[in-house]
C-alpha cells in the first residue's frame, strides 16, 4: 500500500521521548487544533518533528529550518509543521534538541477520491439485491417490548450475549466513557445521541481537498460531531447504541462516546493526528478507546534498514517508519499509563502475523502510486495495533469461524470478536448474503453520497435499513464487515468490565486498570477450538490458498481466536 533508493538507518532516542512523555504534565479538556490555522497550499509540505528539550527549543529550531509551528503536543514532544522548505527534515535535524523529523502527509500529491484499505469492508452486493429491490424500512413505536426493533438483525449481539436477557441484566456501560479514534462520530444520530458527549468530544484533523474533496468548512476542520466517512459511526453505533426502543442496540448501551477524531474524511490516519488522540484519551481520564485503523501511509513500520528482506527502500521512508513507531509507542504507553484500556482491530490482509516475515504490496499509501512492494521481518510493526497495551482482535463471522479476511497468529491476536464475514456459511442459501455482516449506525448524507440511500433516504440495496419511530425521527443502518467491526464489540465488553467489575473514584465513576481489564476480557472469553487438521481452508468459498489460515496453539489460547471469543455474558457474571 523501484526506484534506485540508496538506504539509511536512522536512530532515535526512543526510551528518552517516552520517558519525556511519561513526566509531561496532563492539560485537561485541552482543545483541538486551532480554527484560526489555514490548510497548507501550493508546494507546502507537513512535517512532524520530535523535540527533546522542550517546546521553546524545539520551536526555534523548526524557525530556524524554515518552517511553521501549527501545533505542539508537549506530552509527547513532538510538533506539527508546514514548511516549503524541501531541505527541511536535513535542515531541522542539525538543530540543537531536535530528535528527528519525517513526513506527517503531504499536501496536493494525491487525486481526489483516492481509496482508502478500508474500501474491502463493505462487499459486492449488487449480485445479492434484486433489480429495483430496495433495502428494508422499519417503523415502530417506542416503548415496546424489551430489545431494540432491529435487535433479530443483530446476530452479534445474540454470539457475544450483549441481549437484554444476557449481559444487560447486569451492566449496561453506566458511567463508562469510550473513546472513539475514527474518522468522527455522528453525534445526531438519534442511536449515538442520547450517548454522545460533545463537551468532551475532539477534532485532531484538518481536510485535505486532495483527498478528501472540498472542505465542508471555511477552516476545513469539520466539528465534533460529524463523520463525513461514515466508519466511526458504525463503529461507534457497535460499542454503543442507545437502547432507546429505537433502531439497533450497541454491546454498552449506557456507555458514553467521546469522539476522539484522528481520521480524515478519506479514511487516513496520519501520526500526529493519532498520536494527539492517544494523548487525550489519557488527557480526558477516557476508560477505553477503539482503535479499528493502522497509522499511514505504512502498513509495517520498521526500526531499520535490516527488517528489510526484499525491496528497495530510501533513507527518509527508513526515517519516516522510525518516527511514526516512536510516536504511536510514546502515544499507547502515555495512553496505558493514564488508564486508559486500548483495544484494537487485527487487521484483513488474511496475514499471519506471528510469521517470520510480511509481504506488503501496499505501502506506503500516501501519496497515491508511491506503493512498492517489500518483504519486511514481524519486528516491523502494524501501528498502534502492535503497539504496548493494546488487545488485538480478529474477526469471526456469524457460524464463529475466523473471517477469510482477518489477520491472525500466535501469540498476536489476544482475542476475537464478531466482524462479518460475506462469505461464511458456504454450502447454505446464507453464503454471500448481507446478513453476515455487522448491521450498525451511519450517517445518512453519507449514505445518500455513497449511494446507499436515494435522496429521500431510503435504502437502495439490501445491505441498508432505515428505522423510523412514531414520531416520525428516522436513522439509517448499514452493514459492513471488518477486523474494524470486531474490535468495537470487544471494546464494548471492556466497557461493561469496567461498569460491573470497577472500583469507585470520587467523581468519576467507576474504573479499573487497563491491564486488569484486559485479564478479565481474556479469562471471559469463550474457547474456540483449532479446525480440524489444523488449518481453516478457505478455498471452498472461492478464495486462493494464501488465505488458508494455520491454526497453532490450543483451545484456550490460539493463533486465530486468541483467547477465544469475546463474551458480554461471561464478563459480567
Amino acid at each position: 500500500m523501484f526506484r534506485n533508493r540508496t538506504p539509511v538507518a536512522v536512530a532515535f532516542a526512543v526510551v528518552a521521548l517516552i520517558a519525556s512523555s511519561m513526566a509531561a504534565s496532563a492539560a485537561p479538556n485541552r482543545p483541538s487544533r486551532s480554527n484560526t490555522v489555514s490548510q497548507p497550499a501550493g508546494s507546502a509540505q507537513e512535517f512532524v518533528v520530535l523535540f527533546d528539550q522542550g517546546a521553546d527549543a524545539g520551536t526555534a529550531a523548526i524557525e530556524a529550518a524554515g518552517g511553521t509551528v501549527v501545533d505542539v503536543n508537549e506530552d509527547v514532544g513532538v510538533a506539527l509543521v508546514s514548511t516549503t522548505n524541501d531541505a527541511f527534515v536535513a535542515d531541522v535535524e542539525s538543530q540543537d534538541g531536535v530528535v528527528g523529523a519525517a513526513h506527517n502527509h503531504s499536501v496536493g500529491t494525491s487525486e481526489p477520491g483516492m481509496p482508502h484499505k478500508w474500501a474491502e469492508e463493505r462487499p459486492s452486493l449488487a449480485d445479492h439485491a434484486a433489480a429495483g429491490t430496495s433495502g428494508s424500512s422499519a417503523t415502530a413505536a417506542r416503548g415496546q417490548g424489551r430489545a431494540e426493533p432491529l435487535a433479530n438483525l443483530q446476530w452479534n449481539m445474540t454470539m457475544i450475549g450483549a441481549t437484554p436477557d444476557g449481559a444487560h441484566r447486569m451492566a449496561k456501560g453506566k458511567g463508562v466513557d469510550v473513546g472513539i479514534i475514527d474518522t468522527g462520530v455522528d453525534g445526531t444520530h438519534p442511536d449515538i445521541a442520547p450517548n454522545f458527549d460533545a463537551a468532551r468530544s475532539r477534532n485532531f484533523t484538518m481536510d485535505i481537498p486532495s483527498i478528501d474533496g472540498p472542505c465542508e468548512e471555511a477552516t476545513c476542520i469539520d466539528p465534533s460531531n460529524v463523520d463525513d466517512n461514515g466508519h466511526g459511526t458504525h463503529v461507534s453505533g457497535i460499542v454503543a447504541a442507545d437502547d432507546n426502543r429505537f433502531g439497533v442496540g450497541g454491546v454498552a448501551p449506557d456507555a458514553t462516546l467521546v469522539n476522539l477524531r484522528a481520521g480524515q474524511d478519506s479514511g487516513f490516519f496520519f501520526v500526529y493526528e493519532t498520536v494527539a488522540a492517544l494523548v487525550e484519551a489519557g488527557n480526558l481520564g477516557i476508560d477505553v478507546v477503539n482503535m479499528s485503523f493502522f497509522t499511514d501511509p505504512w502498513e509495517f513500520n520498521c526500526a531499520s534498514l535490516d527488517d528489510y528482506v526484499s525491496g528497495d527502500v530510501s533513507a527518509e521512508e527508513i526515517a519516516e517508519q522510525q518516527v511514526i513507531r516512536q510516536l504511536v509507542i510514546a502515544g499507547t504507553e502515555y495512553a496505558h499509563d493514564h488508564g486508559v484500556t486500548m483495544v484494537a482491530a487485527a487487521g484483513n490482509s488474511h496475514l499471519n502475523m506471528a510469521a517470520p516475515t510480511r509481504t506488503d504490496i501496499g505501502s506506503p499509501d500516501f501519496p497515491d502510486g508511491a506503493a512498492h512492494e517489500r518483504v519486511v521481518t514481524n519486528n516491523c510493526l502494524d501501528l498502534p495495533s502492535e503497539g504496548p497495551h493494546v488487545i488485538q482482535t480478529s474477526s469471526v463471522g456469524p457460524s464463529t469461524t475466523k473471517s477469510d479476511f482477518s489477520n491472525y497468529g500466535l501469540p498476536n491476536m489476544e482475542v476475537a470478536a464478531p466482524g462479518g464475514w460475506f462469505r461464511d456459511f458456504v454450502g447454505t442459501p446464507a453464503f454471500q448474503t448481507p446478513e453476515n455482516l455487522v448491521l450498525s449506525s451511519y450517517p445518512l448524507d453519507v449514505a445518500i453520497e455513497n449511494g446507499l440511500a436515494d435522496a429521500n433516504g431510503n435504502p437502495t440495496s439490501t445491505s441498508s435499513v432505515k428505522f423510523c419511530d412514531s414520531h416520525g425521527t428516522c436513522g439509517f443502518y448499514t452493514r459492513l464487515q471488518g477486523t474494524s467491526m470486531a474490535s468495537p464489540h470487544a471494546v464494548g465488553v471492556a466497557a461493561l468490565i469496567i461498569s460491573k467489575h470497577g472500583h469507585k473514584v470520587s467523581g468519576q465513576g467507576k474504573e479499573l486498570d487497563p491491564d486488569t481489564v484486559a485479564s478479565i476480557l481474556a479469562a471471559t472469553a469463550t474457547d474456540h477450538a483449532c479446525p480440524a487438521g489444523g488449518v481453516e481452508i478457505y478455498t471452498d468459498e472461492g478464495r486462493p490458498a494464501e488465505f488458508n489460515a494455520v491454526c497453532e496453539g490450543t483451545t484456550a489460547f490460539n493463533g486465530l481466536y486468541g483467547e477465544g471469543i469475546v463474551s458480554a455474558l461471561n464478563a459480567v457474571q
